[in-house]
């Protein structure tokens, strides 16, 4: 069985929705992150930043970053769910993921290390503004060519996995704090809605809830 390592409400929700939207049989295991289980031997072997999320195949090898592991799971595994039929189409999607993860994304990204992820001697407050102008840019390009008004998913009539990824970003934007344009909103609540989004959220808590009381067992012993 394949297993996915995560922790819950980071870039990990990603790839469980993913396997849940696509019917993976998987385990998904918590990594406490904040308690330094990713600087762990045993994590650092999964993945040597220390990080999640990772993948563990069947047979014992890893994958790490989001983008790599959902790609994957969707041509090995998902017979042809998320994954448009025309070539065109595809590479639409694959135009989205790496818009996400390159434009989208990467100014929350500098936001959240120079606030609270990088030593405190590390931060450079000034380029907080940066990333707000740099986020803000991406949305606008984002609206350039995709209508939520008009267009239920980013790449023809079928929800994909570039509609993952996106929507996954906004709504990291959305929990801290960023305005989104109404209409995007009314989109990432249509993805949010999904039964997958929600199976994929429950899957990443009961995993904590599991390690926890496993950690709580130990402490007793």
């Amino acid at each position: 069985m394949l297993t996915l390592y995560t922790y819950p409400f980071s870039r990990s929700l990603r790839t469980v929705w993913t396997a849940e939207e696509i019917g993976l049989d998987y385990r998904c295991v918590h990594v406490d992150i904040r308690r330094g289980e990713g600087r762990t031997l045993r994590h650092l072997v999964r993945h040597p930043g220390g990080k999640v999320p990772v993948l563990e195949e069947k047979d014992g090898s890893f994958l790490f970053e989001s983008g790599a592991i959902c790609r994957y799971l969707v041509d090995v595994y998902g017979q042809g769910t998320l994954k448009p039929v025309s070539a065109m189409n595809q590479g639409l999607v694959d135009q989205w993921v790496c818009f996400a993860l390159g434009e989208l994304e990467q100014p929350l990204s500098l936001q959240a290390k120079h606030t609270r992820v990088l030593p405190e001697d590390k931060r450079v407050p000034e380029i907080l503004g940066v990333a707000l102008w740099e986020f803000q840019a991406a949305v606008e390009t984002l609206l350039h060519r995709f209508d939520p008004t008009s267009q239920q998913w980013l790449v023809g009539d079928q929800f994909s996995l570039a509609d993952i990824m996106i929507s996954h970003t906004l709504m990291l934007a959305d929990k801290r704090g960023y305005v989104l344009p109404a209409e995007l909103l009314h989109y990432l609540s249509r993805c949010l809605s999904r039964p997958a989004y929600v199976r994929a959220v429950q899957r990443e808590r009961d995993a904590r809830a599991e390690a926890e009381a496993e950690a709580e067992a130990d402490d007793r012993r």
